[in-house]
């Protein structure tokens, strides 16, 4: 179900109408094939065709990087190769004239070629990579030779197609360690990431809370086991990849602070501020849900009065900005320390996301503790 949410609205205590969520049409594997299970050729297509927004250079600043460290690459060979400064000042203007113009197509190819270049092997992958190198290196010395910056030649017709090659191998090589970042590679990486984003004692306390439910007020109490398999299928589905878009994770966060909401009564406060016109931009799966059991564990758990916790968010000059902050417990009031896991897993899958087009800050603001995100809005899936 679809919670509707005006700016300012503060989210429902509990939804109280059924939301059906029908169960896949599978037949059990056997047990005794359960411990070799592995996905099929068609699963792991899917997966490197869904995970192409991993694999690609649409970035702004990853453009840019690939242009700086192609220009540095021809600027030391030419350097190389020059016997004076006068020397290598002449040629470096046709060298770039080449490079330049070629990787920026090399970058735009990839861009728009992306979902089909995940689709490929790691190797298929990397040869596509630099034969397209190879191909736009060939083209782009085409019109330079034409206006007479360079002499064709038989070597140079070899020599050019081998350094674009040479030049796209390191940066695909760049975009495979990306992909290998964004998506965990085994089981084992994605239930640790999952661990670390609902703790343990939340889902006894949920439980509890249900239990306890059941015969007083078995429509919240069937409410709770909702929001809370809500949660669990966002996480489980997520396997660490993937984008979703921040108006589902106002959602899910909404659904996570109904239930702690049963847990503290009035001593949780929550206050949303909430633009419509930032819901489309995109966020790493569960990316909030972290923070706010944080602002709850860290900022309502301890204080004997609770405290307030407050979500904003906001669209502006084509970038969403999202505001969780909340308040501090007095010095009396025994603190839960934390390690900052929670921090560092959101600030790496957002930079891992958008790269630099992300900001990610968090500390105290005002006599208040504060996390304040902001990243693009656009279509990144």
């Amino acid at each position: 179900m679809t919670m509707k949410r005006a700016p300012g609205e503060a989210a429902p205590i509990l939804s109280t109408h059924r939301r059906e969520m029908p169960l896949p049409e599978t037949t059990p594997a056997p047990l005794s094939t359960l411990s070799t299970l592995e996905p099929t050729a068609d699963m792991r297509r899917a997966a490197a065709v869904h995970d192409g927004a991993a694999f690609d250079v649409c970035h702004g600043a990853l453009a840019l990087r690939a242009l700086l460290a192609v220009s540095g690459a021809v600027l030391i060979g030419v350097m190389v190769a020059s016997e004076t400064g006068l020397q290598a000042l002449a040629t470096m203007g046709p060298a770039l004239a080449v490079a330049l113009p070629a990787t920026l197509l090399w970058l735009g190819l990839t861009c728009a070629l992306r979902r089909h270049i995940a689709s490929l092997p790691t190797t298929g992958r990397t040869a596509a990579l630099m034969g397209l190198g190879a191909v736009l290196a060939a083209a782009g010395a085409w019109p330079v030779a034409a206006l007479g910056l360079i002499e064709p030649s038989a070597l140079r017709a070899w020599a050019l197609p081998l350094a674009g090659a040479a030049l796209a191998l390191p940066l695909a090589l760049w975009l495979h360690s990306r992909e290998r970042a964004r998506s965990p590679a085994d089981a084992g990486a994605r239930l640790a990431e999952l661990q670390s984003r609902i703790r343990p004692h939340f889902l006894f306390n949920t439980l509890n809370t249900a239990i306890s439910l059941v015969r007083s007020d078995p429509v919240r109490a069937e409410g709770v086991l909702e929001d809370l398999a809500e949660l669990f299928r966002v996480a489980l589905e997520s396997g660490g990849s993937g984008t979703t878009t921040l108006a589902s994770e106002i959602d899910l966060a909404q659904r996570y602070l109904a239930i702690e909401s049963l847990r503290f009564g009035d001593r949780l406060r929550l206050q949303w501020q909430l633009d419509p016109a930032a819901d489309p931009a995109r966020l790493p799966p569960l990316a909030l849900q972290p923070l706010l059991e944080n602002a709850v564990r860290h900022g309502v758990e301890p204080a004997e009065a609770g405290g307030l916790v407050r979500v904003r968010t906001r669209a502006q000059l084509g970038r969403a900005e999202i505001v969780i902050d909340n308040s501090l417990p007095d010095g009396s009031a025994a603190p839960n320390p934390g390690h900052g896991v929670a921090l560092a897993n959101v600030r790496e899958r957002l930079r891992l996301l958008h790269d630099l087009d992300a900001q990610f800050e968090a500390g105290p603001y005002n006599g208040r503790w504060r996390v304040r995100i902001v990243v693009p809005i656009g279509e990144r899936a």
